[in-house]
């Protein structure tokens, strides 16, 4: 399938009318790997649910090319030359940046999630809501997150165009990674990076089980044959552990309550909100004086609809606060001066009932540029 190809004005003028467009290039090997009647599709990371699976094991590439919804043809998307990682392009829209008019830290998790979907669904995977294999169906097995860390260099401003490209890799017995990097599409500047590990779980008894050979081998034809990290540096912020944050906390905001559009569609709050509840108790100072370069959040039990939680905040004792300099490839440089403008908190969301653990979290933050 032949991908649309602007340049100028007039590639300007698409980018501005539809926040992606353009068709998913699949290429032609895998029509051959994915029509053999041995190969099982699927993907290890949620994906959006645009119709039922079909049964049998799924259908082969150039049947389910006929089968593509509209968004799915109008998407700028596509995988990359060998197959093994997948670059969309989005426009920021009005609605998605906030008071400081550059794209909000939810929009960009959002997109972050949107586009491991979109992942998952250019290879023809399942679009169950779990994105789970033929084997993990049959066995009630499911995905749900662990850890996730992202860092924004640069937030876009609204019109902005950004291409994120993500690829997912083996991770353990018991889990796999999906890594991104955002990049401005205008000049190729990285922008940011993220990094994600999730688990396998048994969906009736919620108890965490290991990845077996069967479906690892459903998902690893599809990553990365060398490990490839967003975040190659040694002692990164990605692997740092969150200490758990003990009352009383120096910040609070307590009685929140998900709302029914925070609700993913399996009936659970979606990760993203999380975010949101972690910086409700950052101090105003703060949100007026500086904008968040990088959290970390580790999901530690789940939260559904009639939960109340309670968002804790301190900051982040000094000899905890380890200098980091970003000096990979991917990354952007770092500066003393850069790192004594920082400021660190630890995060905890807790249930208000039984004070058990929803999530941690850590964020770090920079103080604002003089001018947009």
């Amino acid at each position: 399938m032949a991908m649309y190809n602007a340049s100028g004005k007039d590639a300007n003028f698409a980018l501005t009318q539809s926040r992606s467009i353009g068709s998913v290039s699949i290429r032609k090997r895998y029509n051959v790997f994915l029509c053999n009647s041995l190969a099982r599709k699927v993907s290890p990371l949620p994906a959006v649910a645009t119709g039922e699976q079909p049964s049998g094991g799924g259908v082969c590439l150039h049947e389910a090319e006929k089968e593509k919804s509209l968004g799915n043809r109008l998407r700028l998307g596509s995988l990359t030359e060998d197959g093994l990682s997948y670059k969309e392009k989005f426009v920021i829209r009005c609605y998605e940046v906030g008071i400081n008019k550059t794209a909000t830290i939810e929009t960009i998790a959002n997109l972050l999630q949107e586009v491991g979907g979109n992942h998952a669904q250019g290879v023809g995977f399942s679009t169950d809501g779990f994105a789970t294999t033929t084997t993990m169906r049959k066995l009630h097995l499911i995905w749900v997150t662990a850890r996730m860390h992202i860092e924004v260099y640069r937030y876009p401003a609204w019109s902005d165009v950004i291409e994120i490209e993500t690829w997912v890799q083996g991770d353990g017995r018991i889990g796999t990674r999906r890594d991104w990097i955002l990049k401005d599409y205008a000049n190729g500047e990285v922008i940011g990076r993220a990094t994600s590990k999730w688990v396998m779980m048994n969906e009736d008894t919620r108890r965490l089980q290991k990845v077996s050979d069967d479906v690892r081998e459903e998902y690893l034809v599809f990553c990365p044959r060398t490990l490839r990290l967003a975040f190659p540096e040694e002692n990164n912020n990605s692997l740092k552990k969150i200490a758990k944050l003990e009352d009383p906390a120096e910040f609070s905001r307590l009685g929140l309550v998900p709302r029914r559009s925070d609700l993913d569609m399996n009936k659970h709050v979606n990760n993203v909100t999380y975010i949101g509840w972690a910086l409700e108790s950052i101090p105003p100072e703060i949100i007026d004086t500086h904008e968040l370069q990088a959290i970390t959040l580790d999901y530690r039990r789940e939260c559904q609809r009639d939960d109340i939680v309670d968002s804790l905040t301190s900051r982040e004792p000094l000899e905890d606060a380890a200098v980091l300099e970003f000096t990979g490839n991917n990354g952007s440089a770092s500066s003393k001066k850069d790192e004594q403008d920082l400021t660190r908190f630890m995060h905890l969301l807790r249930s208000s009932g039984s004070g058990l653990e929803i999530n941690r979290c850590r964020t770090e933050w920079r103080k604002k540029p003089a001018k947009r």
